[in-house]
């Protein structure tokens, strides 16, 4: 029995000094770290979108589209009295050869004070020349694209000039 016993006691003292041993053995590894700081993404307006002139007889929509073109709806009659129709031109600067992503707004309020009442009209559909609302940058660093949205005109929309003369935000932002 104290044979069995020194034996135990000696397996017991083994295997605590053996994981005292292994306790002390480590590895380690190291991990290299990199950055690349890339040129900041800017845009800049290059035109502002007008709708042209325009009769209404009634209700009706007056669409521009982002390649300029437009057409009616309802009581809207185009006419070419005033004012040049032109989509919103943006211009995209940054990094070349990255892709970024659009935002366009939901909507804009046009007013006019014509009659001494203020009056309005809601712009909304906006639309851009590119196709999902992503672009890429050429590998200088720059693309460009155009805006256009749809006028929303209501039976008996006093006569006038409508502005928003702050105009409508669009943002980009690298994807």
């Amino acid at each position: 029995m104290k044979k069995i016993t020194s034996l135990l006691s000696i397996m017991a003292l083994t295997a605590v000094f053996s994981s005292s041993v292994l306790a002390q053995q480590s590895a380690s590894a190291s991990a290299p770290t990199s950055t690349t700081i890339v040129a900041p993404i800017g845009i800049t307006k290059t035109s502002s979108m007008t709708f042209g002139s325009f009769a209404t007889g009634g209700a009706g929509t007056l669409v521009m589209t982002s390649a300029a073109v437009r057409s009616a709806t309802g009581g809207v009659k185009l006419t070419t009295i005033t004012g040049t129709p032109t989509a919103a031109a943006f211009a995209v600067t940054g990094q070349g050869s990255y892709g970024y992503d659009i935002t366009l707004p939901a909507s804009l309020t046009l007013t006019t004070a014509a009659t001494g009442t203020t009056t309005t009209m809601l712009v909304n559909a906006f639309t851009s020349s590119l196709a999902s609302g992503k672009g890429t940058l050429a590998a200088g660093g720059t693309d460009s694209f155009t805006v256009g949205a749809t006028l929303n005109v209501a039976a008996g929309q006093v006569v006038g000039l409508y502005e928003n003369a702050t105009g409508f935000a669009v943002t980009v932002n690298y994807n």
